[in-house]
């Protein structure tokens, strides 16, 4: 798993202050469509940046292990993540060295772009109960703002011509891609999530956007420019004291079959 986009201070402090708790929605969408009512007791959260996705998975597991190949996110996630519930390490997910333990349930949010799941499946299976949980999803921001078709144009016309998307691995685990590594399929699901930003709080959000850190790291802009840029454009976007972004997504519910 690369880790040049994601190992500043600047983008872990982003990721642990800036980022909307949108892991718990997807938390709570995959208990209701299995029917899940109890705590599962040992939990791991892979590529956990932060930790919001840890706290997420916290929600249903009496304690959680996250890892991440980022020193920089590891450390933001321990300082806000003290209590015994939670352990932090830095690993790659395809070389995960956890505890002597079995994992009943795993995430990985965000993550299954940047891995090759030919080395990182098997791993995860023997770090894995017979028939424990696997859940990848993901979420992104999009060109929609309830009521407010300007943002479109912003997004369209000035954001995206800015800072282009990078290319990135865009891949959908099939079932034939993964019953060979010993994981079935239970659930594939699109969702669409919403949150309330105001215009500080989205500027903050959208300086930890993988579009905007490759053009800082390419040297294409500093970072001070970048939010004075955002400062000035989105002057007539935000005309209520909160907007409310509409953000698509996914998750897989896997399980380990044997």
């Amino acid at each position: 798993m690369e880790s040049k986009s994601f190992d500043y201070q600047r983008i872990a402090q982003g990721y642990a202050n800036d980022r909307p708790f949108l892991h718990r929605q997807v938390i709570d969408l995959v208990r209701a469509d299995l029917h899940i009512n109890r705590n599962f007791q040992n939990g791991l959260d892979i590529g956990c940046g932060a930790g919001l996705s840890t706290k997420a998975l916290r929600l249903m597991c009496d304690k959680v292990t996250g890892v991440d190949i980022s020193g920089e996110m590891i450390a933001a996630a321990k300082a806000f993540y003290k209590d015994d519930s939670y352990t932090f390490f830095v690993s790659s997910a395809e070389d995960i060295k956890a505890p002597a333990q079995s994992f009943d349930v795993a995430t990985a949010a965000g993550v299954v772009n940047w891995v090759d799941e030919k080395e990182f499946l098997p791993g995860l299976r023997r770090l894995m109960r017979n028939q424990g949980l696997f859940i990848v999803y993901d979420f992104w921001i999009t060109d929609k703002m309830e009521g407010n078709s300007a943002y479109g144009d912003w997004w369209h016309d000035r954001y995206l011509k800015k800072f282009p998307r990078p290319p990135r691995k865009e891949t959908v685990w099939t079932r034939e891609m993964t019953l060979p590594y010993g994981f079935g399929i239970k659930k594939q699901m699109s969702c669409t999530l919403k949150y309330d930003f105001d215009k500080n709080a989205f500027i903050r959000f959208m300086m930890i956007q993988s579009n905007v850190n490759a053009r800082i790291e390419e040297g294409g802009m500093r970072a001070r420019e970048a939010e004075e840029w955002f400062e000035d454009s989105l002057k007539d976007i935000f005309i209520k004291e909160k907007e409310t972004l509409i953000f698509d997504g996914y998750y897989w519910i896997f399980y380990r079959r044997y």
